[in-house]
Parts: structure tokens; C-alpha cells; sequence
């Protein structure tokens, strides 16, 4: 039942996300909206039935919470994808298909990616929606980023929002061990303030900069038709000249 803006009481809410993580006939969870209040039954999920059989857990922005807590208590892959609640394009479908289905490479190139730092880089694929992550920050819930690539999306956030989320997760020690930053869409978010404006790619620099690691920007990922599936927790390559972000199953992340 309905509560507010809740698709149920966190108890409710709760109760089906375990459910789903510990029957076996379920083969994947995935999520038909951003999740409210995912945050909010973090401490109730059950993550032993999670890692007892791990299964698919495809979602995006709100659900950042979900794949950050499966990642720190599971250490088991997720999915940054599309919802299921909307019609996916060819584009979204393929890359979807690819991820859970092929096991391949579910990226690719970004031919509109704009180079904000240059250089080439492995990690393994971490991340999200910003808000989340720097809202999950200081938490027991907080992400695992180190020898990451991380990609990042936001949706209606000033870019001075931007700005101070990215600053609370380098203040925080959380980007220390980053080896890339990947930032897709941010949706509906202004350059300009009232004191004045600065430009999301000089933002993004600026940490990579700070991290000395290569950044790209304008990838398809986020509240967009358009999307990547990230298989999150896999390995990965960035190649700024070649505009890549290539999925690598068999690579071994030093």
C-alpha cells in the first residue's frame, strides 16, 4: 500500500526486496523506479540470502543505495541499468541484453563524450547516481571506490550542488584510490546561479586534476532514453583518445 511517496511502509518495502533476494526461483531483481527511500531499508535487507545465491539487481539513480550495500556486504556484481517500468530503446535494450544475457561488453564507445582529462585507465566499474553516493558517505553503507572507474549521473542538481557533492566524497577519502572518472548525463542541471556560473566539465576537471586521473564526460548513462547497463563490481578499461569504456570479463585488476 501507498505511503506518501513510498510504494509501502519501509517494512513492506523491505519485506519484498528480501523476498526476492531469497527465493530461488527469482532470477533477478529489477527494479521498476529510482526507489524512494531505498536508503531508508538499507539496515533491513537480508544479505546473506544476497550472498548465498546472488542474482541480478538492475537499477538506477535511487537505487544507487542497493548496489553500494550489495557491493560493501556482498562483494557481488550489479547492474546500473534501465528501470523496468519504461519502453527501452534499441540502444538501452542491446546494451542490457549484452550485460545480463552475452556477458560482454555492454559499453563501448561514447562518440559525443567530451575528453576532460586525458589518459587511459583499468578499474573495476563503481558508482552511480552522485546524490546517493555522497549521501551514503560516512555510513557503513559507504561506497567501495578504490582502484575504481567511476561513473557517475545526477538529475536536476545546480552545477554548485555537483560541485560540493564531488568535494564531500574527495573530503571524505572516498575518491583517494579512483582511477577514473566517467561522469554520464546530469539531467536538468543549471550552470548558472544567481552569483554567477561555472561550467559541470571545469567541476569535473578539477577533481580529476586533484586525483591526477583521466575523466571523460557525456557518456550514456543516466536519466536519459540512451543508456549503458554498468555492470558494477566488473572489470574495466578507459581509453580517453578512443572515447571508450570498454567491459572486460576476463581482466584482472591489479
Amino acid at each position: 500500500m501507498r505511503d506518501g511517496y513510498f510504494a509501502g511502509d519501509d517494512a513492506q518495502r523491505a519485506a519484498d526486496v528480501n523476498g526476492a533476494l531469497a527465493d530461488d526461483s527469482v532470477d533477478a531483481v529489477w527494479c521498476l523506479r529510482g526507489g524512494y527511500g531505498t536508503m531508508r531499508i538499507l539496515d533491513s535487507l537480508d544479505y546473506d540470502a544476497a550472498a548465498r545465491r546472488p542474482k541480478p539487481v538492475i537499477g538506477y539513480s535511487d537505487i544507487t543505495a542497493l548496489h553500494a550495500a550489495l557491493a560493501s556486504r556482498c562483494d557481488m556484481v550489479t547492474y546500473h541499468g534501465p528501470t523496468a517500468r519504461s519502453a527501452l530503446t534499441s540502444f538501452s535494450r542491446d546494451s542490457l541484453a549484452c550485460a545480463l544475457v552475452h556477458g560482454g561488453d555492454s559499453c563501448g564507445a561514447a562518440p559525443d563524450a567530451r575528453v576532460i582529462r586525458g589518459g587511459t585507465a583499468q578499474g573495476v566499474l563503481a558508482g552511480g547516481n552522485l546524490a546517493l553516493l555522497s549521501a551514503l558517505a560516512g555510513t557503513r553503507f559507504a561506497p567501495r571506490l578504490a582502484n575504481s572507474i567511476l561513473v557517475l549521473e545526477d538529475i536536476d542538481e545546480a552545477v554548485y550542488r555537483v560541485d560540493r557533492m564531488l568535494r564531500q566524497l574527495l573530503l571524505a577519502g572516498l575518491l583517494d584510490e579512483v582511477r577514473a572518472i566517467v561522469f554520464g548525463a546530469c539531467t536538468n542541471c543549471p550552470e548558472t546561479a544567481d552569483d554567477g556560473a561555472r561550467r559541470l566539465d571545469d567541476v569535473i576537471f578539477e577533481v580529476a586534476d586533484a586525483l591526477d586521473v583521466p575523466a571523460l564526460s557525456g557518456v550514456p548513462v543516466g536519466h536519459i532514453e540512451n543508456q549503458w547497463t554498468l555492470p558494477l563490481g566488473a572489470p574495466a578499461a578507459l581509453d580517453t583518445e578512443r572515447l571508450t569504456l570498454s567491459v572486460l570479463p576476463n581482466l584482472t585488476i591489479a
